[in-house]
């Protein structure tokens, strides 16, 4: 008896074993490295995540704004300005002229994304380097003459100009001008905090001219810094040069535009935290102090031509209370950049799209607790698959793949298109798919060494059709024990003893496998499984391990295919006995078969068990075929049996309780198929032979031995003379000693 305590103890290891199996633990090792990696960040999941954010950015891009609603103008050295002003840079004179002529149209503010980092060489106080033949008078009235950069240092000191500067990534050596007034005020929250760490840093500085740089309202550093895919898509608000902090050009444009004398910056350990122009303009940057735009299509209509503000055509309503910003589209000058919504854009435009974006308030904003949810999403949607594709299968976990993807996907693109938030599905889905896929593949491969050792391990009593469908549908083979309705076989070599005698132990086991071996493929070919050998027997059954439904047919068809064998097979060993010089003894087979419910599984222990069955049927099928020679007869047959095959030829041999029954059985003799049963001569004898057995039963001797003559005569085909000998016998003996008179024609059977 088993105590409880086993049981849950046996359960309880089934589970661990189901919890903790290999693909689990792959899995989780993988989940575990899919998280290390998402939290490293390394550039390809940060590309991957950056170019899902370009892709929403290209599906829906910023609105442009209406021309009300712009604040910001480009006044752009496009080819024509160029093709007809001359080519840059030009003059001083000419560019204080346009900045002239923007401070009387009414503009806000003047800037450049442009650097003067070399004094004009149109300054006259250099033409009498260059101009031969001049006399001593002409040069001294040419010295005297104001310089060029004069000239565009007085207009810029009429007006509200804030001039670019260009930071460089490798040491140059530049001259160094005046202090550069500071427009950064840094609030360090806490101790040892140097936002240094976290910012673009530049090893040199490109500056204007002093002459021109000083009367500046601001200055800003418009230099950019793509991904490495080149594209713009986090502009930076701050720089470092010796160890000093610069705004970039936008944010200083901001600045001066507001008439705000610092920008405040906070930052702590973990980098910047604020950035403020004034209380109703803070910018969301990154711990880099990088703002990431809401970029739009790129807007044609904010662009002037320079030219067009040269000569006074511009429209006024582009410039008046306008911030203009002084760039170029020209392709020759070299400033043309990428961004999420367009491959090929003016760089100028970028700081126009920032300060856009800064003044509508149109951010993309990513916070940090986002990453933690990511992370989540990771966890949770991988752990679900780990639990749920073992357990519930690859087919049912894709529905709940799917859901998690287009719940995560959808989500991810509903807070950019309606909150502008940056949520990464991306990584996370794709560690969920690659947990699947893994787990899909451990599966099968899993029950595909199932199906291997399966069909190692019925290879050998199954016909190969079976064992490929077992192969194929393992889930058909319920090992352990299941009560299915079987036809069992018993076939056994009769005088066996004296044949083997003739031959030493190697001889025998040659015989053997030389009878087994063709009887063997009668079975198997006929769907049948070989339970066991017991030497020069043969136990079969057919409905196990999978449905066979016409199990009773195909077990009697192969009795009679074994029949067939015998001959051929005789044949052959009597030529190998002639070769030999020893006596031939031919071999003879006699057959039982029974049908009904039994128990077929595994059976035995937990370290030796059988493929068999066990049931009354079992037994009964072993005596009919102990009762074949009893009979004279070939192939036996159970009532159960002889019910399923009404189409083979078959006839009554007794009604008999054989040994260790207590009720008698109806028993049959099979002689032949369809073909025979369809015999008008076969169907004859079996009419006659009926009325025999019914004489038989109700006494009538005489009746009785009159239909054995007939029937003697009508069965020299089928080789019945013995059982109607039999007969003869039992009814000279019953005459003698008469049975009692409720005698029902039970054959009490004192032999196996």
């Amino acid at each position: 008896m088993v105590s409880p305590g086993a049981g849950k103890g046996g359960r309880m290891l089934k589970f661990l074993r189901s919890a903790f199996s290999f693909e689990r633990l792959l899995s989780m090792a993988l989940l575990a490295g899919f998280m290390f990696v998402y939290y490293v960040d390394p550039y390809p999941v940060e590309f991957l995540r950056l170019k899902t954010f370009d892709f929403y950015q290209q599906q829906k891009p910023r609105e442009i704004p209406p021309p009300q609603g712009k604040p910001i103008t480009i006044i752009d050295l496009d080819e024509a300005s160029l093709a007809e002003i001359g080519q840059w840079p030009w003059p001083r004179t000419t560019v204080a002229k346009l900045i002239e002529n923007l401070t009387q149209m009414g503009a806000a503010l003047v800037a450049f994304d442009i650097v003067f980092a070399e004094p004009d060489r149109m300054n006259p106080n250099k033409i009498p380097d260059v101009v031969v033949g001049l006399d001593e008078a002409t040069k001294a009235k040419l010295r005297a003459l104001p310089s060029n950069d004069e000239i565009m240092a007085r207009v810029i000191r009429k007006s509200r100009v804030v001039l670019g500067q260009a930071g460089y990534w490798e040491k140059l050596e530049t001259k160094k001008g005046p202090p550069i007034k500071k427009s950064v005020a840094l609030l360090k929250q806490g101790k040892n905090v140097n936002p240094a760490h976290f910012l673009p840093r530049f090893k040199s500085l490109i500056r204007n001219v002093p002459v021109i740089e000083k009367p500046a309202a601001g200055h800003g550093i418009f230099s950019l810094v793509p991904e490495p895919d080149g594209i713009v898509r986090r502009v930076p608000t701050l720089f470092v040069y010796e160890n000093e902090l610069y705004p970039s050009l936008s944010v200083e444009i901001l600045r001066v535009a507001f008439n705000r004398p610092t920008i405040l910056v906070k930052a702590n350990a973990a980098g910047i935290t604020f950035l403020g122009i004034h209380k109703n303009l803070q910018l969301p940057t990154d711990s880099n102090g990088r703002v990431w735009p809401y970029f739009s299509k790129s807007d044609k209509s904010k662009y002037v031509s320079a030219k067009d503000v040269l000569d006074g055509t511009a429209d006024p309503a582009l410039i008046k209370g306008k911030l203009t910003i002084i760039g170029t589209s020209a392709v020759g000058l070299l400033d043309i950049r990428a961004v999420p919504t367009e491959p090929v854009i003016p760089g100028v435009e970028v700081h126009v799209q920032l300060i856009e974006a800064a003044l509508h308030g149109k951010w993309l904003s990513r916070p940090n607790y986002f990453i933690a949810a990511e992370l989540a999403l990771i966890l949770f949607g991988g752990l679900a698959m780990i639990i749920l594709v073992p357990w519930a299968g690859a087919k049912w976990t894709m529905g709940l793949f799917l859901l998690v993807a287009g719940g995560s996907g959808g989500m991810s693109w509903y807070l950019f298109a309606e909150h502008r938030l940056l949520f990464d599905a991306g990584f996370a889905v794709i560690s969920i798919l690659l947990l699947y896929t893994v787990l899909t593949y451990t599966g099968y491969a899993k029950e595909e060494a199932q199906r291997r050792q399966t069909r190692d391990a019925f290879s050998k009593y199954l016909s190969p059709d079976m064992v490929k469908r077992v192969a194929e549908n393992p889930g058909e083979l319920k090992l352990g024990g299941e009560e299915r309705d079987m036809t069992l076989l018993f076939c056994d070599v009769r005088g066996f003893t004296t044949i083997s005698e003739q031959f030493d132990a190697v001889g025998l086991t040659s015989l053997i496998n030389k009878l087994l071996t063709p009887l063997t493929n009668v079975i198997l070919k006929r769907l049948g499984t070989v339970d066991k050998y017991m030497g020069d027997c043969i136990m079969a059954f057919w409905n196990a391990p999978l449905d066979d439904p016409d199990h009773a047919r195909n077990g009697c068809l192969s009795a009679l295919e074994m029949l067939g064998e015998m001959a051929p097979l005789n044949e052959r060993l009597e030529k190998e006995a002639e070769e030999e010089g020893r006596k031939h003894i031919p071999l003879k087979v006699g057959l039982g078969l029974n049908s009904g419910v039994a128990v077929v599984g595994n059976m035995g222990s937990d370290q030796r068990f059988d493929y068999s069955v066990l049931g009354d049927i079992v037994n009964l099928a072993a005596r009919l075929e102990g009762q074949s020679k009893s009979y004279g007869v070939d192939i036996v047959l159970g009532h159960d049996t002889w019910i399923q095959v009404p189409e083979m030829a078959t006839i009554e041999l007794d009604l008999i309780q054989v040994k260790g029954k207590t009720v008698g059985v109806h028993i049959f003799v099979l002689l032949g198929g369809e073909e025979m049963e369809q015999n008008p001569d076969f169907r004859n004898l079996r009419k006659n032979h009926e009325q025999m057995i019914t004489a038989y039963r109700a006494q009538q001797w005489d009746s009785t031995k009159a239909k054995i003559k007939e029937c003697r005569i009508l069965c020299e085909p089928y080789g019945l003379d013995f059982l109607y000998d039999l007969y003869e016998t039992r009814i000279a003996d019953f005459e003698a000693d008469p049975p009692a008179s409720d005698w029902d024609g039970v054959f009490i059977a004192t032999t196996k």
